[in-house]
């Protein structure tokens, strides 16, 4: 499991450390860290152009410490003083070594460029000459000190220019919003230079799941196992107008180890479920009620559903058991016209995207994509609700706990139906056992691991996607 902290956390925990440090240690083992990666980068090392870009900041004195340990080594390396002023330690160090000073036009015959124009507390577009120097990094590899210029080290924002780093070198432990787009498509390969923060550290803004997490999480049927035990989940999904979002979310509940999936529609989505999936129990529904279906251990809710009477009546109808529920498309739409039916006692999942987010908290879609860790901790509080936001990347939420940073998945899941596998997905593991936070979280990451296996580089079909789920799920052993 990966970490993210906020500016803050980390800037305390720096605080605490440098107390039991001799003055200039974190900068020296951050600088260390920063040339390190940058020679490797490099490979040759004797004659490569360097060019720092040095704000009025530690990270321009990471920058410049830095920049003499390669000039040492016999770089030629220059640097771009942005700011009114600069790390006086750092700058003496850095002309010590045979270091210059330079104008922003040596960047065009830069090897490597090093941003360490401002640091993990900036917010907000960047202010001249600094945006201008972003924007004119040009060909060469760029590493970022600790945060890509112009990104939002906490909430990963990105308001106007901002460098495009090909390696962020993150000092102490990463930064939240490093993980989230739309500042992730800015940060490169992320390098983690240790500087002994660790026992400084609260419990992280974000974590980020890895195969062994989630493979600790999953329920595994054991000797005594039967299909009751396994978990039996109730679906209510499709209409005469979505057929196949039935389909698609039954298939993804089945896939993803259900004893039982219990489904509930009416005439035309049942008879597509049927062909597709024998192994599910139906019941056809000619009234919005639920009183026939049998028992479940949790629902899932909405894809397909569509968001007439009959619908918003069904809803009403699931909303109101003890069961846990996944909430997710036409419901979503159906509880932003009715919030009061997500109070309730029992949990609820609710698995948007930005639009549908949108919807349920009156916020501008645009808003939400932009600072979609800031909006989706805000909506689990303000709703009571696990969130599950989609997107670019995909972060669940829960009051009181870290947000959880989805890793998997490729842009080819972005088609038509594969939310509705993910909402399956989600709906048998919340039978199985899981709480809503671990069930949104583990079946985010199959959903996505699923995709990559289904696309192997090239288009998918949703159908696809719930087909490779086993093989996401085997994946994680190896």
């Amino acid at each position: 499991m990966r970490v993210g902290y906020s500016g803050d956390q980390v800037r305390a925990a720096e605080g605490l450390l440098m107390r039991t440090l001799p003055h200039g240690t974190l900068m020296q083992r951050a600088a260390a860290g920063l040339a390190a990666t940058c020679a490797e980068l490099l490979g040759r090392v004797y004659g490569a152009r360097v060019v720092l870009l040095v704000g009025s900041g530690d990270n321009g004195g990471d920058a410049l410490f830095a920049g003499a340990r390669l000039a040492r080594r016999g770089a030629r390396v220059s640097a771009v003083l942005a700011g009114s002023r600069a790390h006086e330690e750092g700058l003496a160090a850095f002309r010590a070594a045979g270091g210059r000073t330079a104008d922003p036009t040596e960047l065009d015959q830069a090897d490597l460029v090093v941003d360490g124009l401002v640091g993990i507390g900036a917010t907000g577009p960047l202010r001249e000459p600094y945006a201008s120097l972003a924007a004119m990094t040009g060909d060469a590899l760029v590493v970022a000190v600790d945060v890509p210029s112009g990104v939002d080290a906490a909430t990963g924002r990105v308001d106007g220019t901002a460098v495009k780093a090909d390696v962020t070198v993150t000092m102490g432990t990463p930064k939240a919003g490093l993980f989230i787009d739309p500042a992730a498509a800015y940060t490169g390969t992320l390098v983690l230079v240790d500087i002994g923060l660790a026992p400084y550290l609260p419990e992280p803004e974000v974590t980020v799941l890895a195969d062994a997490d989630v493979r600790e999480l999953l329920p595994r049927p054991g000797a005594e196992s039967d299909k009751y035990r396994r978990g039996v989940v109730g679906i209510a999904a499709g209409s005469d107008a979505y057929t196949g979002a039935a389909v698609l979310a039954v298939g993804g509940a089945l896939r993803a180890g259900a004893g039982m999936v219990r489904y509930a529609g009416t005439a035309a989505p049942v008879a597509q479920v049927r062909a597709a999936w024998p192994e599910a129990v139906i019941t056809e529904l000619s009234q919005p009620s639920i009183e026939d279906v049998g028992r479940v251990q949790a629902w899932m809710l909405g894809p397909g559903l569509g968001t007439g009477a009959f619908a918003r009546d069904l809803v009403a109808a699931v909303l109101a058991g003890d069961a846990p529920v996944v909430v997710d498309a036409d419901a979503l739409t159906v509880v932003a016209q009715d919030p009061g039916l997500l109070r309730r006692e029992a949990p609820v999942v609710i698995t948007p995207h930005a639009g549908e987010l949108s919807r349920l908290v009156g916020v501008p879609r645009q808003d939400i994509e932009a600072a979609r860790l800031d909006h989706v901790r805000q909506a689990a509080t303000e709703l009571g609700v696990t969130v599950l936001l989609k997107g670019s990347t995909t972060l669940v939420a829960r009051e009181g706990a870290p947000t959880r940073v989805n890793p998997t998945g490729t842009s080819w899941l972005a088609a038509a139906g594969t939310g509705d596998v993910l909402s399956g997905v989600t709906g048998a593991l919340l039978a199985q056992g899981l709480d809503c936070y671990d069930a949104a979280s583990c079946a985010a990451y199959l959903h996505g691991r699923a995709g990559t296996l289904a696309a192997d580089g090239a288009p998918l079909v949703s159908a696809e996607v719930a087909t490779a789920i086993p093989g996401a799920i085997r994946s994680l052993s190896r």
